[in-house]
């Protein structure tokens, strides 16, 4: 079985955020794959089912970001999961809009959430690092990661939410080389290539 977590910050205020991209994405595989209703436990909200043959357990911590490790812990204990069958989407302002990209370990790039993971469970777990873009200056990225994605932006996050709950099969079955190149063919294809949409960035 898979665990696949996605980070972000529980509640309404923080729902458009750039930092909850994960919670966005790991929703929407849900409702794509129709693994039911979320439910209370392992300090968030969970889901279990069948992903194209795959048993997998879906997860949104409501522990904030911070604490994230404080669930994904929990649950990778009580079913019994290696580091290696935990897959965690996050925001990542390294990388520019409509990028994705996987990776098992590594640095955690001053990611809060996945620092709080590799505490309770190690390092070697992999990563799906969905860009976000960088507000210019390391200052900055606090206020912009806590603040919702523009209108203009919108269109950008539903399309992608998308095309990651279409190759969910891929992310669970390991087939990591697959899923990468499907999702950025599948973004160029709706003509996202990988930049920010025209704009301002900011409502």
């Amino acid at each position: 079985m898979r665990l696949v977590v996605g980070l972000g910050n529980p509640g309404a205020r923080y729902a458009g955020n750039r930092h909850n991209i994960g919670f966005m994405v790991v929703d929407r595989i849900r409702l794509r794959h129709r693994l039911g209703h979320w439910g209370r436990g392992f300090h968030g909200i969970a889901a279990r089912g069948s992903i194209e043959g795959e048993q997998a357990s879906l997860l949104l911590p409501d522990t904030y970001m911070n604490d994230s490790g404080l669930a994904v812990g929990e649950t990778a204990r009580f079913y019994k999961l290696p580091p290696d069958d935990v897959i965690v989407v996050h925001d990542e302002i390294e990388l520019p809009f409509g990028k994705v990209r996987l990776k098992v370990g590594g640095s955690n790039a001053g990611h809060n959430g996945l620092r709080s993971i590799s505490s309770h469970i190690g390092n070697e777990y992999k990563r799906v690092r969905i860009g976000v873009g960088h507000p210019g200056h390391k200052d900055l990225v606090h206020n912009y990661v806590l603040n919702d994605f523009a209108k203009d932006e919108r269109p950008w996050v539903d399309t992608l939410c998308d095309i990651i709950a279409d190759n969910a099969e891929l992310l669970v079955k390991g087939a990591d080389s697959s899923f990468q190149n499907k999702v950025h063919l599948a973004m160029q294809a709706k003509g996202f290539a990988g930049s920010p949409p025209e704009g301002d960035a900011s409502e």
